[in-house]
């Protein structure tokens, strides 16, 4: 069977960086940058997003453009032995994620549709604390909400890369940053929103400690949705044409590009009606829907940023979603629409116990965290650990062919292969291992 490729360089790099654009980047991002002192974290996280961010992003494209085949597939090609199980590792962490990733996006669907009715329209946290844990807390409507979004997700991902998720991406990924900047123009207008900006802006660096610095480097990695197999997998739908080096940098700008505004377009509204930057992940949903009722037209802007938070979802899930169906597709013959449907019902399935664990079923909380949180904090260590591999599978074992496909032999300028394979093999070791070992103290 022929190997679809993507069909245009644009369409690759923007159904990468969708990949790694979700709620980690709108959500999670302007909160720890809130709770870890601002400017001065701000500044950590770029520097170590380009040092081995970009690092990482190109060894995970370099082995599935090498291998064109699946995570498991692209390691028993390349090297054979025990690697297979990285890729496997891969797999079944995209699968997980995915499981509880649509939960939540679900979540943010709702959202969009209390947001419209009217229904937060209150600057009080409490109540509005109340009304998402009593949402969450059912039995039904999160469970609909989650299999609503797995079928959007599988509807993108049943058509094929350039069909169904280079298509979509070329829609939703333009969508989003209008939507981002929109929202970011009437943040950072209202009435005190500069104090937000300072405080997003301008280091402080006695703000700095070992925790913010773990938080830093945790962040940089997952915003990347490095080390579950996705870049793998798309990078395995790449032509010898298209430039490896400078298509990463473009994944890692666009995905840097969207936490950034994601910053400024919560951080100043925030602080410009006097709530805490650095609430958690209450923020979403219980302190911007206070932000949005303190401000004129607050109710559009309001859907708007749900709508933005199940766009940036959406471009997440599909690649989760791909990972698993391209396994089965490469490794047992299934065609993409078996695939497909067989891949989202199972990790549907495997997902209504973290829909039900947030107050419906009480025997599903285990040692005072519920089944979701516990299946956040496995791939807490998932994630790095597939890095981890994937950085000592290229840089030692691959090594100078690395650089060879990297380069396409040399075709295309990579000024700092040296430093790219030094980072490989002992920088983004030590930072991955750094975060692994903060994980398990924590």
């Amino acid at each position: 069977m022929t190997r679809e490729h993507w069909g245009s360089r644009a369409g690759f790099v923007m159904a990468a960086a969708g990949s790694a654009v979700g709620l980690g980047n709108i959500w999670k991002f302007p909160y720890v940058t809130g709770d870890n002192g601002g400017g001065a974290f701000l500044l950590v996280y770029l520097g170590l997003v380009f040092l081995f961010g970009v690092s990482l992003v190109m060894a995970e494209l370099v082995i599935g453009r090498t291998a064109q085949r699946d995570p498991i597939g692209a390691f028993r090609k390349l090297a054979g032995g025990a690697w297979p199980l990285v890729g496997m590792l891969g797999v079944f962490t995209g699968f997980v994620i995915l499981s509880f990733y649509s939960v939540v996006a679900g979540w943010t669907m709702a959202y969009v549709g209390y947001m419209a009715s009217g229904a937060l329209a209150t600057t009080d946290a409490d109540v509005l604390g109340q009304a998402f844990t009593a949402f969450i807390g059912e039995g039904v409507r999160p469970v609909v909400y989650a299999a609503v979004f797995m079928v959007l997700t599988a509807l993108v991902v049943v058509g094929g890369i350039g069909r169904g998720i280079e298509r979509a991406a070329k829609l939703l990924m333009p969508l989003l940053f209008i939507l981002l900047i929109v929202l970011v123009v009437r943040s950072v207008t209202l009435p005190g929103a500069m104090e937000g900006v300072r405080f997003y802006l301008t280091p402080d660096f006695s703000r700095l400690d070992a925790e913010a610095w773990g938080a830093a480097i945790g962040q940089a990695f997952f915003s990347l949705s490095l080390g579950m197999g996705a870049l793998i997998t798309y990078g395995s739908y790449m032509s010898r044409q298209q430039a490896l080096p400078s298509s990463a940098l473009s994944i890692v700008a666009l995905d840097t590009t969207v936490a950034l505004l994601a910053g400024l377009m919560i951080l100043p509204a925030v602080f410009a009606f006097g709530f805490d930057p650095g609430e958690g992940a209450g923020l979403a949903f219980v302190t911007l829907p206070a932000v949005f009722a303190s401000m004129p037209a607050g109710t559009v802007f309001g859907v708007m940023f749900f709508v933005l938070l199940t766009v940036a979802a959406l471009t997440s899930s599909v690649s989760l979603l791909e990972v698993v169906v391209t396994y089965l597709v490469d490794e047992w013959s299934l065609s993409r629409r078996v695939a497909t449907l067989a891949a989202a019902s199972v990790c549907f399935l495997a997902g209504v116990p973290s829909a039900l664990s947030q107050g419906a079923v009480g025997g599903l909380v285990f040692a005072d965290a519920s089944f979701l949180d516990w299946m956040t904090r496995l791939t807490d260590l998932l994630l790095p650990l597939g890095g981890l591999f994937i950085a000592l599978f290229v840089g030692w074992v691959m090594g100078p062919a690395a650089v060879a496909a990297a380069t396409d032999d040399g075709r295309a300028p990579l000024p700092l292969a040296r430093v790219w394979l030094w980072i490989l093999r002992v920088v983004a070791p030590a930072g991955i291992g750094f975060i692994l070992i903060n994980t398990l103290l924590s």
